[in-house]
């Protein structure tokens, strides 16, 4: 034992395009405070590069999943979610990240949490941010999650063993509601700038989605344009800390914007177009999807596309009136399979919803990712900070 450090014992897993440290919950101290200081450290936040801790310095690799054993009757495993701001001293527990949940599954198969059974493991996830249930569908081999496979996804090279998530569950995720103001779009008077439409949607997490017209944008720009305009930036915040306050998410606008800043996500949408990936350069046909989304969260614009957007994302084609649905053609609005244009390529779910006029039931939100485990070891925390 290092006379000045306590070693906490942690893994290193990919899940979809998301990169993360998964630590079981008997790992970290019980008292919240103490918990975040210890999980900051692991991360080396606040830092930009996360020097000192583990984090990759970009808001998909400073992600956290907490492990542990089921508290409902109906999962295997209980996942929490954290998001880890680089930026500040904040740990966000308000929401989930889809991505990460990919590598729940597998993890809780290869800790020997759930019982392996070939060729496919079935793990309910009881997902205590949102108090849902997540089903992954996992490939197994010898006993343990499989990582090779024919499967790929973009934002990640290469191919790897197929996972189902579905997040049917997960209807009023956050809010309680699936259509939060109980409006498909609203009038947002936003302080500043105006009046934006916008349409609000919670499945997974809460997103608000605006129509890129209405930012004066065609709907394809790369994260970096979009990043660099800092006055656009600005606008885009203030959009969603009133969208916040709009669905009780937050008091005010500046309490939105200080401790709301991970949910809801932004969702800038329009009709599918042709464009190219800039991750790889190839050419997304305007005949392979469905629709055009760039979203942000954390005031950073995502890279490719995060797993609970997608469903929200699938989810809000399958309620009319909404702005995703107005945006497609009439044949994408009558299939099960949305196909979702991103930065870095294409994402499908697969969406399909009971709708009345009494009610709008989910009666089935799934997507595909890979997962993989990368490292497991021990991370090192000053005793001080403990």
């Amino acid at each position: 034992m290092h006379p000045q450090m306590t070693p906490f014992k942690v893994v290193i897993c990919r899940g979809g395009t998301s990169k993360g440290i998964f630590i079981k919950k008997n790992e970290l101290p019980k008292d919240p405070e103490r918990r975040d200081r210890v999980i900051r450290a692991i991360f080396g936040s606040p830092d930009l590069r996360q020097i000192d801790g583990l984090g990759g310095a970009d808001v998909l690799t400073s992600k956290l999943a907490i492990i542990g054993p089921p508290t409902r009757p109906d999962a295997d495993v209980d996942y929490t979610f954290a998001q880890v701001s680089f930026e500040t001293d904040f740990v966000d527990f308000g929401g989930n990240c889809g991505n990460i949940s990919a590598a729940v599954g597998p993890f809780a198969i290869d800790e020997g949490m759930v019982e392996a059974k070939e060729p496919v493991t079935r793990v309910r996830i009881h997902q205590t941010n949102t108090n849902s249930i997540i089903v992954a569908d996992v490939p197994v081999i010898g006993g343990k999650a499989a990582v090779e496979g024919d499967h790929h996804i973009d934002g990640v090279p290469g191919t790897g063993a197929k996972i189902m998530l579905d997040f049917s569950d997960s209807a009023g995720a956050i809010t309680g509601k699936l259509l939060p103001t109980g409006n498909t779009k609203d009038s947002l008077d936003v302080p500043g700038y105006g009046e934006f439409t916008v349409s609000i949607v919670d499945a997974a997490n809460p997103l608000v989605f605006i129509e890129a017209k209405s930012l004066g944008l065609v709907g394809t720009e790369t994260p970096a344009e979009i990043e660099a305009d800092k006055g656009l930036m600005k606008k885009i915040e203030a959009i969603r800390g009133t969208a916040t306050v709009k669905i009780g998410m937050a008091k005010t606008l500046e309490d939105a914007l200080k401790k709301s800043p991970y949910i809801p996500f932004f969702a800038i949408v329009s009709r599918s177009a042709e464009y190219k990936s800039f991750l790889t350069g190839k050419v997304i046909k305007q005949s392979d999807i469905d629709i055009v989304s760039r979203l942000l969260f954390m005031q950073h614009m995502h890279k490719t596309y995060p797993g609970t957007g997608t469903v929200c994302t699938g989810a809000a084609a399958r309620i009319p009136g909404t702005i995703v649905y107005d945006l497609l053609a009439e044949e994408a609005r009558n299939k099960t399979l949305l196909r979702i244009g991103h930065p870095g390529g294409v994402i499908e779910v697969e969406a399909k919803a009971d709708v009345t006029q009494e009610s709008i039931k989910l009666q089935r939100v799934a997507y595909d990712r890979t997962a993989r485990r990368i490292m497991e070891g021990y991370v090192y925390v000053k005793n001080s900070i403990l």
